[in-house]
């Protein structure tokens, strides 16, 4: 059975989207099935995956309010062993259609549930806001990443996320756990991008990744092609930190066993 995981931060401009997609695309690579749901309205994962949004007639959406069978909704990218849910701007007013749904935040974990066991890994682009379809991703996932920016402000925030991680710990999802937090737009050359690093550490410890995200101009580049970094420019630092935070993900969840003819990046 899959494991689910959120990318979760209110924060805009912080690299959830980014991570999701080459996060995705990494394990792609290392021969893990992995499904990239967009619960963004923005849908910029769908568009980072290679869909043009005119051409998205069902999305996640039509899933939660018209409860339309979610494999019929479910797109093939152009990467082998990853597959993609998109999203679709409707998806603005699904909060307001849910709110007198029954176990409205549940709904989301329902509708995915028959297709965990199809995946290693279920990756979840939340939008930049702690509203009811965050609450629902986090309701129906095992864990959370949180992407933090190695910039001025970063921590700015965390303590409201941390709080509604808490509280639907308690009350919707006792299984949640922390997967990590994730430094992205790191840049070594910047004392405040060691300061934010050294921080995030002192605070959370072993819940921060080893692997850090440095800013990379490939990264930048790669959506506009529809492509994750990985087939971009393979050899690009923004190619090598995400095969390397996926590596570190398999440690952490004891998949590291990789069968022959695996895809090694140095």
């Amino acid at each position: 059975m899959g494991k689910i995981i959120a990318l979760a931060n209110q924060k805009g401009g912080v690299g959830k989207t980014t991570t999701t997609i080459n996060l995705a695309a990494s394990l792609a690579v290392l021969e893990k099935k992995v499904l990239v749901i967009d619960a963004d309205p923005q849908a910029n994962a769908t568009s980072g995956l290679g869909f043009d949004l005119k051409n998205i007639k069902t999305s996640i959406y039509e899933a939660i309010i018209d409860e339309t069978d979610i494999r019929k909704i479910i797109l093939t990218t152009g990467v082998a062993n990853l597959d993609l849910i998109p999203s679709h701007i409707d998806l603005v007013g699904a909060e307001i259609e849910m709110l007198n749904l029954p176990n409205r935040e549940k709904v989301l974990k329902h509708t995915i549930e028959g297709i965990k066991e199809d995946y290693d890994f279920i990756l979840i682009d939340c939008s930049p806001s702690l509203g009811l379809i965050t609450v629902n991703v986090l309701t129906a996932a095992d864990s959370v990443i949180i992407p933090v920016q190695g910039e001025y402000f970063a921590l700015e925030g965390l303590g409201k996320l941390l709080n509604t991680i808490k509280i639907i710990q308690n009350r919707l999802n006792p299984q949640l756990e922390i997967e990590g937090f994730l430094l992205t737009m790191f840049d070594s050359r910047l004392n405040i991008s060691n300061q934010v690093y050294e921080e995030v550490k002192r605070h959370f410890q072993d819940m921060v990744f080893e692997t850090v995200i440095q800013r990379n101009v490939k990264l930048v580049e790669a959506p506009s092609y529809g492509k994750p970094v990985v087939f971009y420019d393979a050899s690009s630092r923004g190619a090598i930190n995400h095969m390397n935070l996926a590596r570190e993900i398999l440690q952490r969840n004891d998949m590291t066993s990789l069968r022959q003819g695996d895809i090694t990046i140095h």
